[in-house]
């Protein structure tokens, strides 16, 4: 079904096919290969995420929106947006480093800081060990520097990524709030769901106490739908070439 919430579409092919071409798998619809709303011919050189995209264009009922392809869109965004200069997206990225939201601890009440020392120092933990990357951790939402030399460390992880990589980054880490947490799925150390309910930790506590919002519960059904496209597409990378 098309989304409400952009312009419908109309399918105008029956068959959908995966191609192999020079640098990869085209994906065919009637025998023409897909290009990108700028023209670019779409050409992926993983064989899993070809399959993917095509299953996706597949899968479409008679009418859609851009909000039905999601794979697609980060594809897109990787190779039309990010591909030409991916420095500035791995500027933006490496920002969330120097405010990660696994280092702003809260101060009160005594359950919630427990509750964030014991899930959320592990992964912490896990970027100075993995990343070497280690970060400092303050109460309080008042900013404060990280070491210059984890700062290039996490800048030199996401510059193993390729635009498309990047792409799937540039949704996962907005949505977590955290660069620690979106490298962690991004390595395959941590599923998209458990990264979620890390990000959400201060959110459930308060819903724990004082019972749950129907509206903040559907805006985390949305940002749940969008981590769990965007480590789909860093999964089906890495299983084709070796975590980053």
């Amino acid at each position: 079904m098309a989304s409400e919430n952009k312009p419908a579409m109309q399918r105008f092919w029956r068959e959908v096919a995966l191609a192999p071409a020079r640098a990869g798998f085209e994906i065919h619809l009637d025998g023409k290969p897909l290009r990108l709303p700028d023209g670019i011919l779409l050409t992926l050189s993983e064989a899993a995420l070809a399959q993917a995209v095509a299953e996706e264009w597949r899968g479409l009922g008679a009418r859609f929106s851009q909000d039905d392809l999601p794979l697609t869109r980060i594809i897109g965004t990787g190779v039309s947006r990010i591909a030409p200069a991916p420095e500035a997206s791995i500027a933006a990225l490496a920002r969330y480093g120097e405010s990660d939201l696994l280092c702003y601890r809260a101060s009160a009440p005594e359950a919630l800081v427990l509750r964030q020392q014991a899930r959320w120092q592990p992964w912490l933990a896990w970027a100075a060990q993995v990343l070497d990357a280690p970060l400092r951790v303050a109460s309080g939402i008042m900013p404060h520097p990280q070491p210059p030399a984890s700062l290039a460390a996490l800048r030199a992880a996401l510059a193993a990524h390729d635009p498309i990589g990047l792409a799937a980054l540039s949704v996962l880490v907005p949505a977590l709030g955290s660069l620690v947490l979106g490298l962690a799925v991004a390595k395959g150390a941590l599923s998209a769901e458990d990264a979620h309910a890390l990000a959400e930790l201060d959110a459930l506590f308060q819903e724990e106490l004082w019972g749950r919002d129907p509206e903040a519960s559907a805006r985390r059904a949305r940002i749940a739908a969008d981590i769990a496209t965007a480590a789909r597409v860093l999964a089906l990378m890495s299983g084709a070439r070796g975590n980053v």
